[in-house]
């Protein structure tokens, strides 16, 4: 029941987040007169709203990483819909539109920021310019999640006609909703708010890391080229993120460097910070067997790891390492290596792929000589597989499993996933190709907006 629990507390979080919110996008109205000087506009982008993303959670809901045992025969619940990969979550047009909802809300916040702010009171040119870039690099940010989500999967070849979401830069919630963009358009949007931002970004955010800098945009970046398959772009970013970052990676062979702090986003791997509470998630045995036996992650990270009962291994640091309980769905040293190294892999620069794959491997498993927990092979396929296998290792629960899922699918990497209840009978079935790996425009959304296209 656990599972149950924490995908109610955090829906229960999103729905009052979003109590109130307007039809066509669930936003909620931004509450100007509240927002006079530049200090207001730059203690406002400490709020909840834009260090946490509780809604990433359900995306882990639709990975290979997770195995829901109590699933309902036929799914009814809110929980095992997602599950399920079933078209709608819910058919009541007044319900909460998870993601689309949070995504939009953000964006609206962010709009607020970027129209308002020349206007402040107050506040040098440069510190507008500064907070003017953090909202440009949070708003793309948050586009990229949905293009990730509403979209087909990225192929540069059919993308400037593939129907992605509406492109907003009004904070009018009251206004209709525009039509919808283009992957090729929205992908645009994003780059080019990025690279806006970058020159006006401070150089570190050590002081609080879900806080824009120059490496939280080279970071971001990496993401959205990795997700369009242009591997080249992706690891320079990749790169320049770490070449830019004073983030450093923490040892997870080492208790004595674990952090204090609760505050996931303030950890010191973290280059551009977002929580998510992901915890008590039963692991899929296919997924479990990965692991190595000197896989440090499998005891700092989850609980009943030596249980063989199907179900009981669960992703859930905060009953074994505290300071783990909750998780970044931002950007991190690790992903930014593991970016290069799958990048460097597919070039077939091998040397360049070990390097960063090793640097994370160093700090995951155990052994001497250090050089003992390294890879080694000079095998491109090799290296690329078990980049990709560290990948999901690494980032199981972090809301990119079922991104990766979706472009791996596009190179005929993905096999047929079926969920099975305790009865083991089968419950639902995700085949390659599907379209379920494109999530539906919301009822909700559709019901404000009669004229909007649906996906398959």
């Amino acid at each position: 029941m656990k599972i149950i629990k924490y995908i109610g507390v955090l829906l229960l979080i999103s729905g009052l987040l979003l109590s109130g919110c307007d039809k066509y996008l669930d936003v909620e109205p931004k509450g100007k007169q509240l927002l006079k000087t530049a200090n207001d506009y730059d203690l406002w982008l400490n709020s909840p709203v834009f260090t946490t993303e509780t809604e990433t959670n359900i995306l882990n809901y639709m990975t290979d990483n997770i195995d829901l045992l109590n699933v309902g025969n036929p799914p009814t619940s809110l929980a095992d819909l997602i599950y399920t990969w079933a078209p709608q979550f819910t058919t009541d047009i007044t319900a909460v539109t998870y993601l689309w909802g949070e995504h939009y809300r953000r964006i609206s916040l962010y709009n607020t920021v970027l129209i308002g702010i020349d206007a402040a009171q107050g506040g040098t040119e440069s510190q507008k310019n500064t907070l003017k870039a953090e909202a440009l690099l949070g708003r793309a940010h948050s586009y990229f999640y949905l293009v990730n989500e509403y979209a087909k999967p990225y192929d540069a070849a059919t993308a400037a006609t593939d129907l992605a979401v509406p492109y907003v830069t009004s904070d009018n919630v009251s206004q209709k909703a525009p039509p919808r963009s283009t992957s090729a358009e929205i992908y645009q949007h994003i780059i080019n708010d990025i690279n806006e931002a970058i020159p006006n970004l401070p150089a570190d955010n050590s002081n609080a890391r879900f806080r824009g800098s120059k490496a939280a945009a080279y970071s971001v970046l990496a993401r959205v080229y990795l997700y369009r398959r242009e591997y080249a772009e992706a690891q320079r970013d990749a790169e320049l993120a770490l070449a830019n970052t004073r983030a450093t990676m923490i040892d997870l062979t080492t208790p004595s460097s674990f952090p204090t702090t609760l505050n996931v986003v303030s950890h010191p791997d973290v280059i551009y910070g977002k929580g998510t509470n992901a915890a008590g998630l039963p692991l899929a045995q296919e997924l479990k067997s990965t692991f190595a036996a000197n896989d440090a992650r499998k005891t700092v990270l989850y609980s009943n790891w030596a249980s063989t009962v199907r179900g009981s291994t669960q992703f859930y640091a905060a009953a074994v390492t505290p300071a783990f309980q909750l998780t970044n769905t931002g950007t991190t040293v690790q992903e930014m290596h593991l970016i290069a190294a799958e990048c460097a892999a597919r070039a077939n620069n091998l040397t360049v792929a070990l390097s960063h794959l090793n640097e994370v491997r160093r700090n995951r498993l155990t052994g001497t000589p250090i050089s003992s927990r390294d890879f080694s092979s000079t095998n491109q396929t090799a290296i690329l597989d078990e980049v990709l296998a560290e990948r999901r290792r690494e980032l199981p629960f972090h809301g990119l499993r079922w991104f990766d899922m979706r472009r791996l699918d596009m190179e005929n990497r993905m096999t047929s996933i079926t969920r099975i209840n305790a009865q083991n009978v089968v419950i639902a079935t995700l085949e390659p190709h599907s379209s379920k790996y494109t999530l539906q425009i919301p009822v909700q959304v559709l019901a404000y907006n009669p004229d909007m296209v649906q996906n398959p």
